[in-house]
């Protein structure tokens, strides 16, 4: 089998209890070792607080694994080189060449939904890049069309934020917000970019979340805005990714080498301010993403 589901992740799921299926890409190359690996494992510690099982998402010799040990979790860490980036696409090309690879939210919502589970956290959501309407990520059709919910802090500040809004929309992704009426910009709460559903409450995202999936749509993002005490401010923010931006278009860099290389000059040029401001909202996601699965599992 192609997928292979943790011992601790297959009675969770036998047993109606709550899961929460974490990407692996942020453990590869959304952080500099060794606060990776410190995140991979307060991501996990996160989801194990809210009362869910963490269930880490990656490729690793061929097989994806949903669920990994703290060994897997370090290999991956400490040698993210050896775990190239994998869309939903890609999973096949790695399982029929025996690779390793590290799961974007894309490929980690396809291989949960597969197994029966119902939410995913990350950072951020992928979507349409600036200045390139046609560059559009994969993470946004997977989820119009898996009956999943995925929470996260809107989509990376990198991006163009009011067309990925438009694109969700426009391929039927529900966008609920998280006690917030904008959309997130990741590194801030606001945006300016309406949301025309707000929920207070865990039970009623459940709520919702039941209701959408019993219709037999597709899915769900859950916008959970980076806690204020660590938001960072947005001109700043503007400012750095416009010279990031500028930079990467001298240097020819595009396509899936884009978002690591802006992430990395975001690093540089905040002194590693973004870098923790990702590590707290990534946290943030990954609770509230327990909480909202403890709640789901009892509609």
């Amino acid at each position: 089998m192609p997928i292979q589901v943790a011992e601790e992740v297959q009675v969770a799921l036998a047993t109606r209890r709550p899961v929460v299926a974490l990407e692996s890409t942020i453990i590869a190359h959304g952080l500099p070792w060794p606060r990776n690996f410190e995140v991979a494992q307060a991501l996990e510690g996160a989801v194990r607080d809210g009362g869910a099982t963490p269930a880490t998402v990656a490729v690793v010799a061929g097989v994806a694994r949903v669920g990994l040990d703290v060994a897997a979790l370090e290999a991956i860490a400490r040698d993210g080189k050896a775990y190239p980036k994998a869309g939903a696409p890609d999973l096949a090309v790695a399982i029929a060449r025996r690779a390793n690879a590290a799961t974007t939210a894309a490929a980690t919502i396809d291989v949960a939904a597969q197994v029966g589970i119902a939410i995913v956290a990350t950072g951020g959501i992928g979507g349409v890049h600036r200045g390139a309407p046609w560059d559009v990520s994969n993470d946004l059709a997977v989820l119009a069309n898996q009956p999943i919910a995925v929470v996260s802090s809107g989509a990376k500040a990198i991006l163009d934020l009011n067309r990925t809004a438009e694109m969700l929309e426009s391929m039927g992704v529900l966008l609920v917000g998280y006690r917030t009426s904008e959309f997130p910009a990741f590194y801030t709460p606001w945006s300016g970019i309406p949301l025309e559903h707000r929920v207070e409450t865990v039970a009623e995202v459940a709520a919702v979340m039941r209701a959408r999936f019993e219709l037999g749509q597709g899915g769900v993002l859950i916008c959970n805005p980076i806690p204020e005490e660590a938001a960072l401010d947005p001109k700043l923010i503007e400012d750095v990714v416009a010279r990031a931006l500028e930079h990467a278009a001298a240097s020819g860099v595009r396509g899936k080498a884009l978002t690591p290389f802006l992430l990395r000059e975001l690093e540089e040029s905040t002194h590693g301010a973004t870098v923790t401001a990702n590590q707290v909202l990534a946290v943030s996601n990954a609770r509230v993403a327990a909480e909202i699965a403890v709640a789901f599992a009892r509609t």
